[in-house]
């Protein structure tokens, strides 16, 4: 047994017990069953957009159940809802803070998304031609999407969108950091036994967000 393998084998079950309680994607948690078509590539850009702001994940979560609620789940629902009704779907998400910028934004976005590909992001992805770099410019042309945004946006969607991925972006490289494990992705991936990179990518950045969320998974396997 060399020397490395008790320690790869404890970061191995730190991992493990990582995407076991925590491993849940956000479009999942925001209720989106992510899928390589219009509806739910344009949620899961929706979340991004509020996931990249300095507020609460969960509420970023509850702000975009909200705006699916209400009926707001394409680039034309979101461009034909009124402003109000965007900031009052927000708002009983608990988005408050930002629920007026936000909303603008959101109404801009649709619009630009209508207008260049027809609501399809499919097509950004096409213009794209599988480079990246490329792909994560043209979703910061979209208002309201940031560098964060874009990044938000790829690592859940390389579960969908191969050439996305395997992507571990520098908040789940934090997380890593946090957990005290290895904190490149080609170590984390092989680590965490091939399991999906979204899944390992939302539960690393759940330890960068929260700490009980790091401590919980060291403590499991503290034993």
């Amino acid at each position: 047994m060399s020397p490395r393998q008790p320690r790869d084998e404890q970061q191995r079950a730190v991992l493990h017990a990582l995407l076991d309680e925590h491993g849940r994607t956000y479009a999942e948690e925001a209720g989106i069953t992510l899928r390589d078509t219009p509806q739910p590539l344009y949620r899961l850009l929706v979340l991004a957009h509020l996931l990249s702001a300095r507020i609460r994940a969960s509420v970023a979560v509850a702000a975009a159940r909200e705006l699916s609620d209400a009926g707001m789940r394409s680039p034309r629902a979101m461009l034909d809802a009124s402003w109000q009704d965007r900031v009052d779907a927000l708002g009983r998400g608990g988005y408050r803070r930002y629920d007026e910028r936000t909303a603008t934004q959101l109404g801009d976005g649709a619009r630009l998304l209508l207008e260049r590909y027809g609501g399809d992001l499919r097509r950004m992805r096409e213009k794209a031609g599988g480079d990246v770099g490329e792909l994560r410019g043209l979703l910061r042309e979209v208002p309201g999407i940031g560098p964060a945004g874009a990044d938000i946006f790829l690592r859940e969607a390389q579960s969908v969108w191969p050439e996305a991925g395997p992507l571990l972006d520098e908040k789940a490289l934090q997380g890593a950091r946090r957990l005290g494990v290895a904190d490149d992705q080609g170590t984390l991936l092989k680590l965490a036994d091939d399991s999906d990179p979204a899944h390992l990518a939302a539960g690393l950045v759940r330890a960068a967000l929260d700490k009980d969320v790091a401590e919980s998974a060291k403590d499991r396997t503290a034993a």
